[in-house]
């Protein structure tokens, strides 16, 4: 693995702040700080540096807590993804700023990919739970049966004030289909 450095955003009040890692040029991970995301993500982070895709990666959470989805994404790799949540990740990339899926959306749509009678919305729970670049790869926009927020790795206080942020009510999340 290639040298992983770090470093802090500060978020608005209603967040907690995000740790980011990477190197260079790519972004590795972006996880709330202190959440189980950070500690399954950030083992092998060394010294803090403000490095350029630390400083375009803050740009994008600029924008994007100012209540507006970017326009642009930047350099990032999911490092260590089994293909299955890579997948899974691919299709969270999908859903658009303001909208959500549940989990058992997404398994029908891998499980009519893939030619199977089903797929277990428990198994992609557990791929989006494994994300490590959250609102970037929007694993918030995820909710379970009937537009439940349920749980969410980087704490479900974070997952309700990003949903609010997009103007999402989960009483009234606005659902999308790809199929």
């Amino acid at each position: 693995m290639p040298k992983c450095f770090h470093t802090i955003y500060h978020t608005p009040p209603e967040f907690d702040d995000l740790v980011l890692t990477g190197n260079d040029t790519t972004l590795f991970s972006l996880t709330f700080a202190n959440s189980d995301g950070y500690k399954i993500h950030n083992q092998d982070i060394s010294e803090e540096n403000d490095l350029p895709i630390f400083k375009e990666t803050a740009h994008w959470l600029d924008i994007y807590f100012s209540g507006h989805q970017p326009d642009f994404t930047p350099n990032f790799h999911i490092q260590n993804a089994t293909p299955f949540r890579q997948e899974v990740s691919e299709i969270m990339l999908t859903i658009p700023y303001g909208k959500v899926l549940t989990y058992g959306e997404i398994a029908k749509i891998i499980a009519k990919k893939h030619g199977l009678k089903k797929m277990s919305a428990q198994a992609v729970g557990g791929a989006v739970g494994w994300n490590p670049i959250c609102i970037i790869i929007p694993c918030h926009r995820v909710l379970g049966i009937n537009n439940s927020l349920t749980g969410y790795t980087g704490g479900i206080h974070n997952k309700q004030s990003l949903l609010n942020l997009e103007n999402l009510r989960v009483e009234n999340a606005q659902k999308i289909s790809f199929y």
